[in-house]
């Protein structure tokens, strides 16, 4: 079931629904499912947590449909990636004023930062296990490495690289100048080269 068939079924659909064309949805629909798998990705990186990262790329998916489903197809994909870095953005000071508040009681200990390996129990049938775990391990390496870069260059390293966007649609995704990116794409690649070698 789409996403419109979904928020119709539960009487949440954008009030615009109804005016809009069947084709326009089906295509905001399809946008959706093509950009979904790589959003959670971004956001579980950025805030560690897969049900948080859940709750966030779909919050961005309504929120993309509720205000901006009658703009061009064209303007949706910078739209709802700055939607989902304000989303993640949210979800990280959350987290920062409970940690401060829950600090204050007697007996609370913070959650441990580890960033868990992305295939971890998948089962896999493909022939070679040994390629798979180099897989598996590398890409572990890089998640942990872009988790500790700071937000803007994880941003735009993530939307440079996972989404294939160029200068000027990060830019405008980012909400900042093409200058803007290319230094924090720069300093996030210097960084990443660093820690995980030129291999990477």
């Amino acid at each position: 079931m789409g996403l419109f068939a979904t928020l119709c079924a539960a009487g949440d659909a954008p009030p615009a629904v109804e005016e809009q064309s069947l084709d326009q949805l089906r295509t905001l629909d399809r946008f959706l499912v093509s950009v979904e798998k790589r959003a959670f990705r971004i956001a579980r990186i950025a805030v560690r947590n897969d049900d948080d990262a859940l709750d966030i790329v779909q919050d961005a998916m309504l929120q993309l449909a509720r205000r901006y489903a009658q703009r061009p197809a064209g303007e949706w994909r910078p739209l709802f990636y700055r939607i989902l870095q304000n989303r993640i953005r949210d979800c990280q000071r959350r987290r920062k004023v409970r940690a401060k508040l829950m600090s204050w009681l007697p007996g609370w200990k913070a959650e441990e930062d580890e960033v868990a390996d992305p295939y971890e129990g998948v089962a896999d049938a493909r022939p070679q296990p040994q390629d798979l775990l180099a897989t598996d391990q590398a890409m572990a390496k890089l998640e942990h490495a872009l988790a500790g870069l700071p937000g803007r260059q994880q941003e735009a390293f993530m939307l440079r690289n996972f989404e294939g966007m160029d200068v000027a649609q990060t830019a405008e995704a980012m909400g900042c100048s093409e200058g803007s990116v290319k230094t924090h794409y720069s300093r996030a690649v210097h960084t990443l080269r660093e820690q995980l070698g030129a291999a990477w």
